[in-house]
């Protein structure tokens, strides 16, 4: 394969890596609003951790680290997300 073909098989990759994100934190946005609703804190330290055991349990080995700083940042985008969410939604409420 040639460098060309391995950069347009990359941004396939990432094309549906975005595609997937956006779905990922369209659901957090559910997650949030549920969470509100039942008076849940957004941190789920417990929940985290287990979910992370779980994809390093998929993860090849020379991968583990590189898997684990991504889960880390994808779990701190989606708190982030849903404190947003939240907070728009009390403040519209308090409106």
């Amino acid at each position: 394969m040639d460098i060309n073909s391995l950069r347009a098989e990359i941004d396939s990759i990432d094309d549906r890596l975005v595609r997937l994100f956006s779905e990922r934190m369209r659901v957090s946005a559910g997650i949030a609003r549920y969470k509100a609703e039942n008076n849940l804190p957004v941190y789920d330290k417990s929940r985290e951790q287990i979910k992370l055991t779980d994809i390093l349990n998929k993860t090849d080995a020379d991968l583990h680290v590189y898997m684990e700083m991504l889960y880390t940042r994808i779990f701190e985008l989606s708190r982030s997300f849903q404190e947003s969410r939240i907070s728009m939604w009390q403040g519209k409420e308090s409106q």
